[in-house]
């Protein structure tokens, strides 16, 4: 006898569910050193996510750049960036309106000044961490979609992890890019949907 997987049941919320936001933070945000454009825009998507999270008992993760103030993707130290997300400085802040609550995980990456990171599982312990807690699934949002997003949702996948990217909750630095790192998801086989669907 053959099982039907419906879409429904690929996407409503379970048990082994975990939320991931990545990289909300004041710099990259309008008026930010490092601003994605229209990055506000995943906040409210955001906050809305975390809250049915919230109600149903599953847990929540941000992560945040949390640079040194040498850090070696800055421009005056040859990277590609201007000084961004500083450790205590408010650009490196978690946006306020995302509603978190003192449960939610805080993982911090690229903290040393000589190595980068643009995924919240390099070098943080964060898969180890998802496993602890029972999680299978990570349903994804935040900022930038080509970088710090991509990289994220890849290294979920190569962790094992089935991957929900809510492709209302992203946005890109530049559009063609965050395109094809949406379509690099999708063939690495994460489910693309909106947060509306993902929350059935």
């Amino acid at each position: 006898m053959t099982q039907t997987v419906t879409r429904a049941s690929q996407t409503m919320l379970k048990d082994s569910d975990a939320l991931l936001i990545v990289d909300v933070q004041a710099d990259f945000l309008p008026g930010g050193a490092l601003a994605v454009p229209s990055g506000d825009e995943v906040v409210p998507v955001l906050a809305s996510v975390a809250a049915a999270f919230r109600q149903a008992g599953l847990p929540v993760v941000a992560s945040r750049d949390w640079h040194p103030e040498d850090h070696c993707s800055f421009a005056a130290r040859g990277g590609p960036w201007p000084p961004h997300c500083i450790a205590g400085t408010p650009g490196a802040e978690l946006d306020p309106n995302l509603g978190l609550d003192p449960g939610t995980l805080i993982v911090d990456k690229a903290t040393a000044p000589d190595k980068d990171a643009y995924s919240a599982f390099d070098g943080t312990g964060l898969a180890r961490l998802l496993e602890d807690r029972g999680v299978t699934r990570v349903i994804v949002g935040g900022l930038a979609t080509e970088y710090c997003v991509l990289n994220t949702a890849r290294d979920a996948i190569a962790s094992g992890f089935d991957l929900i990217l809510l492709n209302d909750a992203i946005r890109a630095i530049d559009p063609t890019d965050g395109e094809r790192a949406v379509a690099e998801l999708g063939d690495l086989g994460a489910l693309v949907l909106p947060s509306g669907t993902a929350l059935q």
